[in-house]
């Protein structure tokens, strides 16, 4: 293996790479030993997308670049810049997004490398068909909602906005918790690991101009998490009634129950297909997806 990361870049240390001096097994100890950190590298990113780390390790990606660009040509003086920058810029790193290093090694510890996700898909059943209960409940009654679903995107800097109840999704409690002039039923409602993370969350608005003018905070909330996450937003108009999804930076509004049902089951339950699906063949087409 390389000496620095320097080194990956240069013709001669692939050239050796693959030199007839090197065994078979060898050269697949190598390959796995690449694959592995790059696996450790998405994983990393996935985890920190939508938090307070995000442009942090952009940030740290930069740097790296100029250095490796700094190295190739012989800018030694800016070399030895960037390497004492990034190395105590690591170490402060640490110390400041402490609460986003716990989590991460939380959120490691509970993960398995193996299993099937039949139960899941059972629970996700579950979880749609509270959601339509209360969906029908607040929209014939005009009730204003707003509910995020996580996915792969961390959402825990949202979730900290709110106030935490850890409870089990149904749609009597979805329907109480959005109730006019109650304490939780300003703000947005966060799905995680099929819980209910929190309730009164406060979510990024969108800027964006193309949102219609009739649409009021809680589409503008929806369509910010969106820009910024993978999550799936149900929204409730107070006004109408009429129930909208924001997913992929898109709002669709108007929805038939029959339209909403379509959406929150192929985004929310694995198809069957994937019923056995491992860790490394949600990377492999998660990183299939990501390269279109």
């Amino acid at each position: 293996m390389p000496n620095s990361l320097v080194e990956l870049f240069t013709a001669d240390y692939w050239t050796s790479f693959f030199s007839e001096n090197l065994s078979t097994w060898n050269i697949f100890v190598n390959l796995l030993d690449i694959l592995v950190v790059w696996f450790l590298i998405y994983k990393l990113f996935q985890l920190v997308r939508g938090t307070k780390a995000d442009q942090l390790i952009k940030g740290v990606a930069v740097f790296i670049g100029i250095w490796i660009v700094a190295e190739l040509i012989g800018l030694h003086t800016l070399s030895w810049l960037m390497n004492h920058v990034i190395t105590y810029g690591v170490i402060a790193a640490i110390v400041i997004f402490q609460p986003e290093v716990r989590r991460g090694l939380e959120h490691l510890g509970r993960t398995t490398l193996f299993k099937t996700s039949k139960k899941e898909a059972r629970d996700d059943e579950r979880m749609i068909i509270a959601f339509d209960k209360a969906i029908q409940y607040m929209s014939k009654r005009k009730i204003g909602a707003l509910v995020t679903i996580q996915r792969n995107t961390g959402l825990d800097d949202y979730i900290e906005t709110g106030i935490d109840l850890d409870a089990d999704i149904s749609g009597e409690l979805l329907i109480n918790i959005f109730i006019p002039n109650t304490p939780l039923h300003d703000g947005a409602v966060i799905i995680k690991n099929g819980k209910i993370a929190a309730a009164s969350a406060y979510l990024p608005l969108s800027d964006s101009m193309l949102i219609p003018k009739e649409f009021g905070t809680r589409h503008r909330a929806a369509v910010g998490i969106s820009e910024v996450s993978d999550a799936v937003t149900f929204i409730v108009s107070e006004e109408t009634g009429g129930v909208s999804i924001t997913l992929n930076n898109d709002l669709l509004h108007d929805l038939s129950q029959e339209e909403y049902l379509t959406i929150l089951k192929r985004e929310l339950i694995p198809v069957a297909e994937k019923d056995k699906k491992t860790l490394l063949q949600s990377f492999i087409d998660g990183f299939s997806r990501g390269g279109k």
